[in-house]
């Protein structure tokens, strides 16, 4: 049995990854915006506790860490929490998964939801600092994050995941891929131990994909590290 903490769980691919998390027998900590967002959620009494707060502010993020701190190491962080086209992309996408990552005690594994369109993003990392960036931007950065938190962190898994684009709300209702295969690749990076590779993998349905060159380059990775350090106040170990 193992502890995860989902983020961006009050529905879409989250909600479904927490549940089915849960219906495994696994402690599911979710996250959601504010408490709102679970009012009408069924099922919550089978979810080990919720912490809340809008991912989209700094000052939010750090209240995470600290809510999320009161269960104590996390076995598995899944960072799903994630907008489109719109002015926090940056933020919610890139931001908040550094800061929690930066933040809380390192977990045995972490997996972060990246796109398809990663592909396209750019790495001229002025748009961070001015808030410029494209949601691609933000995709190719925290996938970058995710490959880099892989080698640097010994004893730490970390993926990231292409969920496809599925039928949430988010995707439209006319997103042509599967719903279902769009969580069960998180679920099993967080709790599955025949996961090959172990670490650094870019996933799309349970497959090693290829991802955008720049992601495995290392002086990127510094340069993006050090500039989500200045950027929140908060230098990565």
């Amino acid at each position: 049995m193992a502890l995860v903490l989902v983020t961006g769980a009050a529905g879409g691919l989250g909600r479904d990854t927490a549940d089915a998390l849960a219906g495994e027998g696994h402690d599911v900590v979710v996250h959601a915006r504010n408490p709102a967002r679970l009012a009408d959620a069924d099922g919550t009494a089978r979810w080990k506790g919720v912490v809340t707060g809008d991912l989209s502010d700094l000052d939010e993020i750090r209240d995470v860490a600290r809510q999320a701190a009161g269960f104590g190491r996390f076995d598995a962080v899944i960072h799903n929490a994630g907008v489109m086209n719109r002015p926090e992309d940056v933020t919610v996408n890139t931001v908040a998964p550094y800061l929690l990552t930066a933040l809380m005690d390192k977990p045995a594994r972490l997996v972060y939801l990246s796109s398809s369109m990663h592909h396209g993003g750019s790495t001229d990392l002025r748009r961070l600092a001015v808030g410029a960036a494209s949601y691609s931007d933000t995709k190719l950065w925290v996938t970058t994050l995710a490959l880099a938190f892989a080698s640097r962190w010994e004893g730490t898994s970390s993926h990231a995941v292409d969920p496809g684009w599925v039928p949430t709300r988010m995707g439209g209702r006319g997103a042509p891929d599967d719903l279902t295969a769009g969580h069960e690749t998180q679920a099993w990076l967080a709790t599955h131990h025949d996961v090959t590779p172990s670490t650094g993998g870019y996933w799309y349905h349970r497959r090693p994909r290829t991802p955008h060159p720049a992601t495995r380059d290392e002086q990127f990775q510094a340069r993006l590290i050090a500039a989500l350090g200045r950027h929140t106040g908060v230098a990565l170990d």
